[in-house]
């Protein structure tokens, strides 16, 4: 059994985890086009090497980020985002996208 540990909840079997994405830059939502918003969503580095990753711990609704190997799969180290990051990004509403 593999297990990761959770910065809130502590070591959990990496079952109870959903994978996020790599941790990067992203655009402007309001001001980027189309095009720039899915490169941000849909497609990644894949690089060999120690990266930075979004993981959900399901149970709990905890988002943080975890280091790993993508080589080895080896995870490294896991903290909270308010290391990374010093603010929230709310998005404002999509004024050409109406409530149905």
């Amino acid at each position: 059994m593999k297990i990761m540990q959770c910065p809130l909840n502590g070591p959990r079997n990496i079952s109870e985890f959903v994978y996020g994405g790599e941790v990067r830059q992203m655009p402007e939502p309001n001001l980027c086009s189309d095009e720039e918003w899915a490169e941000y969503v849909f497609f990644h580095d894949n690089q060999i090497g120690l990266v930075q990753e979004w993981w959900l711990h399901a149970p709990s609704g905890y988002w943080f980020i975890a280091e790993r190997h993508t080589a080895t799969d080896d995870i490294v180290r896991t903290f909270d985002p308010s290391e990374l990051f010093k603010e929230r990004v709310e998005f404002a509403p999509n004024p050409e996208v109406s409530a149905a």
